[in-house]
């Protein structure tokens, strides 16, 4: 059963409430800009409610979870945070979580209107496994950001708020145990922006948190507009923006953070090696900088033209702080790098996240199977197949 959102930090002053995806909280408190400036620099927080959660308790939760998704859960400790998928058979993304298992519970962070889903599948999955599954709407989510990783100056303030439950650092653009890359620069656009995520129970927290705000000359919130505007530039997707029904995870980079290529068989398993092997995925994302010189932004789908054909869709975009108008959108993977888009008379030039070849860190340098046509490897005494002298073949 889902709950109705409405923020604490609607009362702040200047606050603006959000609508659609973010109703019930604020979009911003007046200074949009400085709201981002203050976030990056670890000076604000951000109501992140739009998230809630799906519990999975009992002894066979963190194999189970192995088996059906696309991350390693067995031995998962509370210090750690992990992210998955959950792909269909032909390894499309249906659901994103990000994972915390507190040793008695494995925790499912998704997007809040999709909670009940997610809940719903893993309760067709259960069979005779020893495994309970709850939905969580009651939590609240605050989202903060740190330069490091490892170092998130408002992590203190968090576990001292009532209800804390636990926190959850965000592992992109990490690339971590068993994931690969796509994107070869030297240094990726999210590194010095690390995305941490307080869950707490309940209001109370929020509220504590205004408190903190108030009593502080550096303190302040931060709108959803500004938590956006960083995870754009961070080229982080977002299930259910960045992702339709046809979204595989190499389309995105995502292999880097959510998927293990080195673990058993799961649901969709065989689609993720064989785009690592071969490359070209259907489609990949890309980072537009848009022309500034017009102060509206393009919506989530609009269409992106290449001639007279639609090549792709914008996902995301925002008004960056330092970088000024950015968008995620998603393209036909064959467009060429240096293709710059006409978005309704605003220009926009790509920045390349997933090469056109479609080729990841860990792809092999030839296509396996290849010296398969090889005639020198061919056994003479073999007929190709078809060949009249087959039994079955056909007659001359």
């Amino acid at each position: 059963m889902t709950d109705q959102l409405h923020s604490p930090l609607l009362t702040w002053p200047k606050a603006v409430a959000g609508e659609g995806e973010w109703v019930g909280l604020p979009i911003h408190y007046g200074d949009p800009i400085g709201e981002q400036w203050a976030l990056a620099e670890s000076r604000a927080f951000t109501d992140l409610s739009t998230l809630a959660a799906v519990c999975v308790s009992g002894p066979d939760r963190q194999s189970w979870l192995t088996n059906m998704t696309s991350q390693i859960i067995n031995g998962m400790t509370p210090a750690e945070s992990k992210e998955l998928l959950v792909l269909d058979a032909n390894g499309r993304i249906e659901h994103a979580a990000a994972v915390h298992d507190d040793g008695e519970m494995t925790w499912l962070v998704t997007v809040r209107d999709r909670v009940g889903a997610l809940a719903q599948w893993l309760e067709s999955m259960k069979f005779m496994l020893r495994v309970e599954v709850a939905e969580r709407h009651d939590i609240r989510v605050i989202g903060t950001v740190s330069s490091d990783a490892q170092t998130d100056p408002l992590a203190e303030t968090a576990r001292n708020l009532p209800g804390y439950l636990f926190t959850w650092d965000d592992p992109w653009p990490g690339v971590v145990e068993g994931g690969t890359r796509y994107f070869a620069g030297s240094k990726h656009p999210g590194s010095d922006t690390r995305f941490h995520l307080h869950i707490v129970e309940g209001d109370g927290a929020i509220t504590d948190m205004m408190s903190v705000a108030g009593d502080s000359d550096g303190m302040t919130p931060a709108g959803m507009l500004a938590w956006d505007a960083l995870r754009i530039a961070a080229w982080r997707p977002l299930i259910g923006r960045d992702t339709d029904a046809r979204s595989i995870p190499a389309e995105l980079d995502w292999m880097r953070t959510a998927v293990h290529l080195h673990k058993g068989c799961y649901r969709g398993q065989e689609s993720v090696a064989r785009v690592v092997n071969l490359g070209k995925p259907p489609r990949r994302l890309t980072f537009l900088q848009l022309d500034g010189s017009r102060g509206d932004l393009p919506e989530s789908g609009a269409r992106l033209m290449r001639g007279n054909r639609q090549v792709g869709v914008v996902t995301s975009a925002a008004r960056h702080y330092e970088l000024g108008p950015v968008a995620l959108a998603l393209i036909s993977r064959n467009v060429p790098e240096d293709t710059v888009f006409d978005i309704d008379g605003v220009s926009a030039a790509q920045e390349i996240i997933v090469p056109r070849d479609g080729r990841s860190e860990d792809s092999p340098d030839e296509r396996p199977g290849k010296d398969l046509t090889n005639k020198d490897l061919r056994r003479l005494d073999i007929p190709p197949a078809g060949s009249p002298h087959m039994s079955g073949g056909r007659k001359a």
